[in-house]
């Protein structure tokens, strides 16, 4: 028996010493205690498989103790049992894992394993320095990948091909002769009133645009920037204004691995589940409603509502996702009561339609006028005492955060209700003179990774969650539920929709269809 057992730690250490990893002597008795219980002929195939999951950690030492140990063998042992769990799944944006990059690693790590203590809601000045150099680093380390700034081996540059290189503002600020054709990233600024600047954590420079062109995009105070100009008399003179080129979804996770960035129950990203992926396909049909602006204190939109359920009754989605405001006006004092009252003639129409109560979710995301804290992102859920009753008689629905996400399978999904279009149009320093407003709207958002580029006195975002507002890896799909008229477009492997007002555009409605990642554009006449 003890050579049995000498024999397996030997082949265990030797496995995980072909992928770069070594086992402490604790957590190699316990897997071979483990392995004890495994038939001898699919003790290799197990061995397999507990690296191939030990791989999708986000592994922060080469040394694999104990606690890791009996992580990776309960997943191994759950293998497929709760998939049909994990194939829906809402989170919040509170609980959204809060990553930061480490540049000596390359690499994401998990707050919690850097000694970074837990947030709390309202945050100190570090959290508030911290936001911005997370989404500088977050940018910084994609834009470096990008081909037009990669370095190109010897030999390797083609005839015409340019590379540039991207340069810190502490490269300019330590000069006094002029210096032209530089590229600065950082982020647009106003230090003094009038004046604009550009800052990174190395320093800040003041900017002159006079003669700069500007890319597709809207550009506005703490949105980050590539500026291409030259350097003199301590002001940089920009040429050409842009975004930081965006990245697809696959090559984030091409460098980075199965780091579940995006949240929910599994502790890698869903993207790499095959069963869940098998799942996907075998539900072809599936299809999610959207619908913003559903005020339920309008006759007209509950009417509206019965027939959208009734004509959905015999061809259940997998969820409704409504989007507030819920309500046509603020009553002030007596919104919650109001709202409850809404609610639950809400939920005695849905309980006249069994299949719809029983197959599918409700999913609610509250809108900047219902009832809750400040005008603050991200939002928390409509409060349990005006939504109570509502859930004893629709047991699948949701109360969640605004923004919030959904999983489903392999699919990402964020919402945001918030008229982010309108204010982006509004306090943008250069508006587009061609173009479409949703094509620029779209080119800004993908490009910050951020569903939120304002200054913080326009659109207040709590410091310590604004991991929450991140778009990185990309999404599947991005509904931001406007008040401006309904769009949907794909930019870089993303789907952006805008739902548009249900009451104020005719009550048109949007259904999106994972398998196909196709979007119908619909209408209750």
């Amino acid at each position: 028996m003890a050579s049995a057992n000498a024999k397996m730690k030997s082949q265990l250490s030797s496995s995980f010493k072909m992928h770069g990893l070594t086992l402490r002597s604790d957590a190699s008795k316990y897997l071979v205690t483990f392995l004890e219980g495994v038939p001898p002929d699919q003790r290799i195939q197990c061995i397999d498989k507990l690296l191939e999951i030990i791989q999708k950690q986000p592994l922060s030492s080469s040394l694999i103790d104990r606690n890791l140990c009996v992580n990776i063998v309960q997943e191994c042992n759950a293998g497929t049992e709760n998939d049909g769990e994990n194939a829906f799944c809402v989170i919040d944006a509170f609980s959204v894992p809060r990553f930061t990059y480490s540049e000596e690693r390359k690499k994401f790590i998990l707050n919690s394993n850097m000694g970074i203590p837990a947030p709390i809601l309202h945050g100190n000045p570090f959290d508030k320095c911290k936001l911005f150099k997370d989404r500088y680093f977050m940018l910084l380390q994609r834009t470096m990948r990008h081909n037009l700034f990669t370095p190109p081996a010897i030999g390797d540059l083609k005839d015409g091909e340019k590379k540039f290189q991207l340069k810190p503002i502490e490269h300019l600020l330590g000069t006094t002769t002029k210096l032209g054709e530089n590229i600065i990233l950082g982020m647009l600024t106003q230090l003094k009133e009038g004046k604009w600047y550009l800052e990174d954590p190395s320093g800040a420079v003041q900017i002159d645009l006079s003669q700069a062109s500007f890319h597709t995009g809207l550009f506005t105070e703490n949105c980050f920037v590539l500026a291409e100009g030259w350097h003199e008399d301590s002001i940089f003179h920009v040429t050409a204004f842009g975004f930081p080129p965006p990245e697809p979804a696959t090559v984030t996770r091409s460098y980075f691995g199965n780091i579940n960035f995006f949240g929910g129950p599994l502790p890698t990203s869903a993207k790499s589940s095959v069963s869940l992926r098998h799942l996907e396909s075998e539900n072809q049909d599936a299809m999610f409603v959207f619908l913003s602006d559903v005020w339920l204190d309008q006759p007209k939109v509950i009417h509206k509502l019965k027939i959208l359920f009734s004509g959905y009754y015999e061809c259940p989605p997998v969820a409704f996702v409504f989007c507030g405001n819920f309500t046509s006006s603020v009553h002030l004092s007596k919104q919650g009561k109001i709202l409850k009252d809404c609610f639950n003639t809400l939920a005695d129409i849905i309980s006249k339609y069994p299949s719809l109560v029983k197959s599918c979710r409700f999913v609610f995301v509250p809108g900047p006028h219902d009832p809750g804290p400040a005008s603050i992102l991200p939002r928390p859920a409509i409060p349990n005492s005006i939504t109570e009753e509502f859930r004893k008689k629709v047991p699948n629905a949701i109360f969640t955060s605004n923004p919030c996400r959904i999983q489903y399978c392999t699919q990402e999904i964020v919402i945001i209700r918030e008229d982010i279009v309108t204010k982006l149009c509004r306090n943008c320093i250069h508006f587009p003179a061609t173009g479409d407003v949703p094509t620029h709207f779209a080119k800004t958002i993908i490009s910050q990774s951020h569903l939120c580029p304002l200054p913080l006195h326009v659109c207040p975002i709590y410091w310590a969650y604004d991991c929450g507002m991140h778009l990185y890896p990309l999404p599947d799909l991005l509904v931001v539920a406007d008040k401006y008229d309904e769009f949907s477009l794909t930019s870089v492997d993303c789907t952006i929709m805008n739902p548009g007002s249900f009451p104020q555009s005719g009550f048109a409605f949007k259904v999106y269809i994972p398998y196909s990642k196709q979007i119908e554009n619909s209408k209750i006449d």
